[in-house]
């Protein structure tokens, strides 16, 4: 009994203390206080935004500028060779290949250079026979055909009187060049024009060449081992070496896609090359390319008889018909890979607003939407963070 009242004693007490507890006054808070507080100055709310949205900056601005008319675009490429003009060298006979003359790609032959030295088992095979029906003496026309076999095999008339003559076989046919100019063996690449990039005009202020556009193509043409050698066997009819023509080449440009869009084939141009001599060509083809990633148009212009030579660097000025459109530095527009996007002042800070270009040219870019009265950063380079991306608006209001 003693036990059960201790009991019921500890209970009630333990009820006790947990309504004191349920019933302890909380602490009155200050919501005015807080609220406050919470309060932000107007003033700085524009200060408060994300860094990679809007920049705070003291930096001069520009307004665009509209134009229309014609503009003068400098261009850059290099000779090459014109794949139109080319030959090639085959052997007539199956054989082995004894002697090579030879040695690397685009070494420089002449029409009538003896390029190599061929033995066939079916060469020596048909002279042996001429042999035997010219001992016979009773079938001309028999000798004729003997005579005319050898020819289509490679032999010269020389070489079959000297044949007859000595009345000795020839064990090896001479292989020679039919025109003068370069050439390389069928297994080296061809000459290609590769879309190259080159800095922009900088601003003078050590960015400028962050900007950067499609310029100088540059040639594959290197000087390589030819991959035949002596002692390797050749089919006949198989096609061994390609010769282009020294007096035959072309000047290639690749231009970016808002150029191209303004030339024409037959549109006249200045070239000028690395010896300052400057001559007017015409635009013979335009073919869109895309290569090693990379959409561009490749301009090209035939230089027949003209003072150039093969892998010369060529600068062209080519007159270009604009529309009416809105004008900025180039430094003033950022290239965030395949977005150009300029920095608006608004208020107090500059804001990141994606535009459409177009062409470029005289160290100005084009912008066909109307930007009037937009004031942007002059050098929108001075505003980009290097450790943080750039988030442009969704539309340029």
């Amino acid at each position: 009994m003693k036990k059960n009242y201790i009991v019921n004693i500890s209970f009630g007490i333990t009820l006790l203390l947990a309504a004191c507890k349920q019933h302890k006054p909380q602490p009155v808070h200050d919501h005015a206080a807080m609220e406050h507080s919470a309060t932000i100055d107007s003033s700085l709310a524009p200060l408060l935004q994300p860094v990679n949205e809007q920049v705070v900056a003291q930096i001069s601005t520009i307004q665009p500028e509209q134009r229309e008319g014609s503009i003068t675009k400098e261009i850059q490429g290099v000779v090459t060779y014109d794949t139109r003009s080319e030959t090639s060298i085959a052997s007539r006979v199956a054989g082995r290949i004894e002697k090579l003359y030879i040695k690397y790609n685009y070494q420089p032959v002449k029409k009538g250079q003896l390029i190599m030295q061929v033995y066939s088992p079916d060469l020596v095979a048909a002279q042996r026979e001429l042999l035997f029906i010219q001992d016979a003496g009773d079938n001309p026309a028999l000798l004729n055909s003997a005579r005319q076999r050898l020819l289509l095999l490679g032999m010269t008339a020389q070489q079959i009187e000297q044949v007859i003559r000595t009345k000795q076989p020839l064990y090896r046919v001479s292989v020679y060049s039919n025109a003068n100019g370069y050439i390389i063996d069928k297994a080296a690449p061809t000459p290609v024009i590769a879309a190259a990039t080159a800095s922009a005009p900088a601003g003078g202020d050590g960015m400028g060449g962050m900007n950067t556009t499609p310029a100088a193509p540059a040639a594959s043409t290197t000087t390589t081992p030819v991959l035949l050698r002596e002692g390797q066997y050749v089919s006949a009819g198989e096609n061994l070496f390609t010769i282009y023509k020294a007096d035959k080449l072309v000047g290639e440009f690749a231009l970016e896609p808002a150029t191209a869009a303004l030339v024409r084939k037959g549109q006249s141009l200045s070239i000028q090359g690395n010896n300052n001599q400057t001559i007017t060509g015409a635009i013979g083809l335009v073919q869109p390319v895309f290569r090693n990633g990379e959409n561009f148009t490749l301009v090209r212009v035939y230089l027949q008889g003209q003072p150039f030579s093969a892998g010369a660097l060529l600068k062209a000025s080519i007159p270009l018909p604009v529309k009416k459109a809105w004008w900025l530095p180039e430094a003033a527009v950022l290239q965030l890979g395949q977005q150009s996007v300029v920095f608006k002042k608004e208020g107090t800070v500059y804001k990141p607003i994606p535009i459409t270009t177009g062409v470029k040219a005289n160290g100005r870019i084009q912008v066909p939407d109307s930007i009037a009265g937009w004031n942007i950063a002059r050098n929108a380079y001075y505003l980009v963070d290097s450790e943080s991306f750039i988030k442009a608006a969704a539309t340029n209001k």
